[in-house]
């Protein structure tokens, strides 16, 4: 016989066993799934004026903006460092501000003006920072420059503009191309060479010229 309490052990053990066998019933089995790699992407077709030239594409909607340029439209001066927003590589000046173009999507700007370092200048004809890039030797590698460039020229329009950044005294004020403003607002730009200190003389050097 059993012993008192056996009873309500047992109906909680068939009452575990029946939940657990009506939930491996609703789990489709590996016949019955969907074979791995079959949906077919969205896409969806976007236009926007890149380096002056009108680009009409038709994207899976989860490519980014960088991908969307380096892949599709075979520009591949902004480079895929992190993929992730924190290296500063791929930056691109879109509608006139500069963003990490991975991390958003190519769908999302329909009709948007994007500037990248092809669309800056070109051997013989160099934008004032691409020259000043290579007369201060701000750059090793070169991984990073075209971002560091594209950051460098966004920079001075934004203190030009008067937009402030953490390191701005008043936020309300007139603001001046210094050291700190500089290394404040290209904190976002990472250089594993460590040509830091070459590329801030080359954004002031830009920036005296440019006052």
């Amino acid at each position: 016989m059993g012993r008192p309490g056996d009873y309500d052990v047992n109906r909680r053990d068939l009452m575990v066993a029946a939940t657990a066998t009506a939930a491996l019933a609703a789990v489709p089995s590996a016949a019955g799934a969907a074979p791995a790699g079959t949906d077919k992407p969205v896409l969806a077709k976007v236009g926007f004026t890149v380096n002056g030239e009108r680009r009409e594409l038709e994207l899976d909607t989860r490519t980014s903006l960088l991908d969307a340029v380096r892949e599709h439209l075979h520009l591949t001066g902004s480079k895929k460092g992190c993929d992730h927003g924190q290296c500063g590589a791929c930056t691109m000046i879109v509608d006139g501000r500069r963003i990490n173009s991975c991390l958003t999507l190519g769908v999302m700007h329909q009709d948007a003006t994007v500037l990248t370092i092809e669309g800056l200048g070109k051997p013989g004809d160099l934008h004032p920072m691409q020259a000043a890039f290579v007369k201060h030797d701000g750059y090793q590698c070169g991984f990073c420059t075209p971002g560091q460039i594209c950051s460098g020229v966004a920079v001075i329009a934004e203190i030009k503009s008067g937009i402030p950044s953490y390191v701005s005294a008043d936020l309300n004020g007139a603001y001046e191309v210094t050291d700190a403003e500089i290394r404040e607002r290209m904190s976002g730009n990472i250089c594993r060479c460590g040509a830091y200190s070459n590329i801030v003389e080359a954004i002031t050097e830009v920036a005296g010229k440019q006052a």
